[in-house]
């Protein structure tokens, strides 16, 4: 076990933000101080997991891997507008329909909206394919691995995932204003995600074979496996 704090940022009231390369460099300290508390080496390594909060968002540059703002947080605010627009334009019924989530700044749409919007030169960016968008966990798994992989437990809370045919919803894409063609391929959470050396520490690289956003991963771990079954 290990575990490192990182920056909240507090940009307005109602705002919050994390910086997506901080992140990103807490997770490879607490994996290296994991592995020495332990004792253990690469050899020892079955897999990695990576559970993470759901809907904060993140879209960077596919070349250099530069965030081109910081992450919003699932808990920012700054998108209601955003979602009052989609729900007065009548979009309210097919997102609820569609993705099983009431209309709502919560989820990383209107997050990623917001970005493609706010960031001078991002939508073009985005629309050239020069831009990749994912939560934390697409984050951290192309950062370890370079793959472009999310699982359906994240998907699902982005307000742009079809739960009945388990895909991106075109439809609600276009409503958002989000280029289809730049999410993430959807896994099952046990998928194999890629290989990493933690940021060269092994000589011998190790599967991400888990993702899991957080209240799934918990609902799981503590035994809720037959229907019928909850957590609260």
């Amino acid at each position: 076990v290990a575990q490192k704090e990182f920056t909240q940022i507090f940009p307005k009231p109602g705002w919050v933000e994390h910086d997506a390369d901080e992140i990103f460099s807490t997770q490879l300290e607490v994996a290296r101080q994991a592995l020495a508390n332990a004792g253990a080496t690469a050899a020892d390594i079955a897999g990695i997991g990576i559970t993470n909060q759901r809907e904060t968002t993140v879209i960077w540059d596919k070349e250099t891997g530069e965030p081109i703002y910081n992450a919003i947080v699932w808990q920012c605010r700054r998108t209601s507008n955003i979602i009052d627009d989609l729900v007065a334009r009548g979009y309210g019924d097919t997102i609820r329909k569609k993705t099983g989530l009431v209309p709502d700044a919560y989820f990383s749409g209107s997050k990623i909206k917001w970005l493609l919007d706010n960031v001078p030169g991002a939508r073009e960016r985005a629309e050239k394919g020069e831009l990749l968008f994912g939560t934390i966990d697409t984050w951290l798994v192309w950062k370890l691995t370079g793959a472009y992989k999310t699982d359906f437990s994240n998907a699902s809370r982005t307000q742009l995932f079809n739960i009945h045919t388990l895909s991106w919803d075109a439809d609600i894409c276009r409503a958002f204003g989000i280029p289809l063609s730049r999410l993430p391929q959807v896994c099952d959470s046990d998928a194999l995600f890629g290989y990493t050396d933690l940021g060269g520490l092994l000589q011998t690289p190790i599967p991400v074979h888990a993702v899991m956003g957080d209240s799934h991963a918990a609902l799981f771990g503590q035994g809720c496996t037959t229907p019928g079954m909850a957590k609260a």
